[in-house]
């Protein structure tokens, strides 16, 4: 039987899990706009999402100021990455199960 209840909570919802997906396939973190534009959310969505991740301890972000405007960067926490990696394992484990 399938334990659909080991999948994480915070990361299945279809907007988080983009932007954990895209946290995760790179080393440095997003910038807002970039996470914005490549996930195709509004600034409200995208932020409500983002809250959700931080509040859970995935998720951190850093404000840069410099010559330019303003610029937020994302990226996964240690924990983040953790969480992460075991919903995938979760994942293959239901998949195999279906073989």
């Amino acid at each position: 039987m399938i334990d659909f209840s080991k999948l994480d909570k915070t990361i299945h919802e279809k907007g988080r899990l983009s932007i954990m997906t895209l946290l995760a396939s790179r080393a440095d973190a997003w910038a807002f706009q970039d996470l914005k534009g490549e996930l195709d959310m509004s600034d409200g969505n995208l932020i409500t999402h983002l809250r959700t991740l931080a509040t859970a301890g995935f998720v951190e972000s850093e404000k840069l100021t410099g010559d330019g405007r303003p610029q937020t960067l994302y990226s996964l926490t240690h924990a983040g990455r953790h969480a992460f990696v075991d919903y995938l394992a979760v994942l293959e484990q239901i998949l195999d199960l279906g073989k």
